[in-house]
Order: C-alpha cells, then sequence, then structure tokens
C-alpha cells in the first residue's frame, strides 16, 4: 500500500483530520465563542476547504505571507497572530486593501508607525503576556496596556479589536487539573486587563484566546469572544503526553524507509531525521529524550505506538529508533533494510512545515503553500 513512499512522508488519515475539525467547530458553538482556528498547523489551501464544510469563515495565520496565500484561495477575514512586522508593510497593505485583515500589536512605537503607513484599514489587537512568557504586554502591566491602547485608538486606520493571548504556558500540563489551571488563570488575568480599560472608556473590547489543550481538554471555555487553536486539527505525542488527546486522534505519521538494522544495540536507522521531523523533543520517565514515537504502518492508517521504540537522536537525516528488549524481540528485531517505519511526531505543526506536502493512506497527495 506504501510501495511509492521512498523518502520520509507524510501520511495523513483524513477521516481523523476531518473528525477533529467537526469536533472542534462543535465545542466552539456550544460554547457560543467564535472560532478562528489557526491554520500555520495545516498550512494547506485542500484542508482549508475541510474547515468551510464544517461552518468556518474566520482563520488566523502566523505571517503575512501565508495570510496571503489563503487570501488568494478566497478567504477573507484573517488575523495574523504574530506581532506585526513593520518592514512588511507595503505588503500589508496590499492584503488589507483585499480582506478584512487584523493584526497584533504589544507597543506603542508598532502602533505609531502602522499609523502612519497604513494605507487601508486594519484592525488590531492588543497582544498580551497572560503568563507564557513570549510576547505581548505584561499582564499586570496597565500602564502599557493603557499607553497601546490609546495609540491605536488614536490612529486613523487602526481598529482596536480587544485583548489577545495564547497561553502556550499550557503546554507544560500533564493533566486536566493543570490545564484547567493554567486556563483560569489565563482567562482571569485577560478579563482584569479588559476591566482595566473599560475604567478608561475603552468599551466593547473582545477576548480572544488559542490554545489546543485547553480547547481539547475543557468543556467550557469561560468568558472569552474566540478562540484560535490550530495544533487540534493533526494533534501529536505532546498533545497525547498533556492529555489532549488519544493515539487514534492523531491525524499524521511521517514514514520513513529504514536504512540500517543494528541487532548488537536494538537500534534501526532511518532515513528522517532533523529537517524532516524537527529537533522538538520530549524527556521521558527516566529524562532521556524522545523525538517521536515508532509505529507500525498498516493498511489504511498505522499502529497505537510500539511500547518500549522511540526515536533516541536525530541527526539532519538520521533518525535512531532504540528499542527495549520486549519490542525488538516482539516484531522489531524482524525489521530489514527497505522496510518502512512510522514515526509519531512530537510536534506535528514543525514536521508539517518542515515536509510541505501529505500523502493520504489512500494515496492522494494535498499540497501545501509555497508547492
Amino acid at each position: 500500500m506504501y510501495a511509492d513512499i521512498v523518502k520520509p512522508t507524510i501520511v495523513l488519515d483524513e477521516l481523523r483530520v476531518r473528525s477533529n475539525i467537526r469536533r472542534m467547530a462543535h465545542r466552539a458553538r456550544q460554547n457560543h465563542v467564535r472560532f478562528r482556528p489557526h491554520f500555520k498547523t495545516h498550512q494547506s489551501a485542500a484542508i482549508g476547504e475541510w474547515f468551510r464544510e464544517e461552518g468556518v469563515t474566520a482563520i488566523t495565520t502566523s505571517s503575512v505571507t501565508m495570510a496571503t496565500y489563503f487570501a488568494d484561495h478566497g478567504w477573507n477575514d484573517i488575523t495574523i497572530a504574530f506581532p506585526a512586522n513593520v518592514r512588511e508593510i507595503d505588503q500589508i497593505n496590499q492584503l488589507a486593501a483585499r480582506v478584512r485583515l487584523q493584526l497584533l500589536i504589544e507597543s506603542e512605537a508598532t502602533a505609531h508607525i502602522l499609523d502612519s503607513r497604513l494605507t487601508a484599514p486594519v484592525g488590531a489587537w492588543i497582544e498580551v503576556d497572560a503568563g507564557s512568557g513570549r510576547s505581548g504586554v505584561a499582564w499586570d502591566d496597565g500602564g502599557t496596556l493603557h499607553a497601546v491602547a490609546n495609540a491605536v485608538t488614536s490612529s486613523k486606520l487602526l481598529r482596536l479589536q480587544g485583548l489577545l493571548t495564547h497561553a502556550g504556558n499550557s503546554y507544560a500540563g500533564r493533566s486536566l487539573q493543570d490545564v484547567a489551571a493554567i486556563h483560569t488563570e489565563t482567562t482571569t488575568r485577560m478579563q482584569r486587563m479588559r476591566s482595566w480599560l473599560m475604567e478608561y472608556g475603552f468599551l466593547g473590547l473582545e477576548i480572544s484566546i488559542g490554545d489546543t489543550p485547553a480547547c481539547s481538554m475543557l468543556e467550557e471555555w469561560g468568558d472569552v469572544d474566540e478562540a484560535r487553536p490550530g495544533n487540534f486539527v493533526f494533534y501529536d505525542l505532546t498533545q497525547m503526553t498533556i492529555g489532549s488527546c488519544s493515539a487514534a486522534d492523531v491525524g499524521f505519521v511521517v514514514a520513513c524507509p529504514v536504512v540500517a538494522v543494528h541487532p548488537e544495540r536494538n537500534e534501526i536507522v532511518l532515513y528522517g531525521g532533523a529537517v524532516h521531523l524537527s529537533k522538538e523533543m520530549l524527556p521521558q520517565a527516566d529524562g532521556t529524550p524522545s523525538y517521536g514515537a515508532a509505529v507500525w504502518l498498516q493498511d489504511g492508517g498505522w499502529s497505537e505506538p510500539i511500547s518500549g521504540a522511540w526515536v533516541r537522536s536525530l541527526s539532519q537525516e538520521h533518525g535512531v529508533i532504540r528499542a527495549a528488549q520486549p519490542a525488538w524481540d516482539q516484531g522489531l528485531g524482524s525489521v530489514q533494510v527497505g522496510d518502512l517505519l512510522g514515526v509519531l511526531p512530537v510536534h506535528s505543526c514543525l514536521t508539517a512545515d518542515l515536509l510541505k506536502e501529505y500523502r493520504t493512506v489512500a494515496g492522494e497527495r494535498v499540497r501545501m503553500m509555497g508547492w
């Protein structure tokens, strides 16, 4: 069934992916929240159509280039969930003239530069760091928040939409209780910042959140107006570890040719390295790193992760699977050069971005942007 695969290739289960989209869209409707999924995970116009079939009309991207790609495929309500890069002002203006574009702003400087150079109206979200420590106005810095809000509302073409955050710290959770606590903390902080702005007369502001663990694990999302999860479309080994999904929800694996077998050390060398899988890793119980879980490729899909078999190291092109003795004795020891093994990735977003194309279990090709 996989005879056409000669190099590291994403094998995608369309039914699982469609089910993931349908489930998240339904959960957003139940919470009366605008669903603006992040398309940086799949980066594919074809997969975008699967979202349209579930009623999605507004999307999130991570770059101006990506926003332009999806605008070219008929999406006209787009938020670029990355701090506005003012060096791309010409491309931003071209895009803003075509679609309902929304940008992230976290400083007065950005607001002032955009004000002086925009040629079309743009929606603006003030990005808030509610605890993840990446970018955004610190959740307890009311002075900066007020100053940025003033700069945005003083602009001729910027229109303040509200406050936006990504609770990336939820990826550190390892239970429903962990993720629920982080989500409650995040939404409480966002509501506090909105209340500060209301005291200064900034009314009608929305709150936008967007992390897959909370949106997957929690039935109720709280007092928010918009949700932007992205990784849920495929899930991955990280989401399984957090508890956001089961192995049966993971939408793709990477099929890798076997190029060497070393029975003296219970290891199998794959054509599938860091340039295919990324170097994202998860620590195992003993502290050693895992760069992915081994699976058997089967007719119509793949197996659950093989217990006791993991990618223990990655070079640029090499991936080395190590197997505990029971896993070796129960099947991996019979693997030969020229066979295929599947790897369930640690982070599907990065893996998809590296490989740029999907092959469905039925053998169809699904391309991504740039191809």
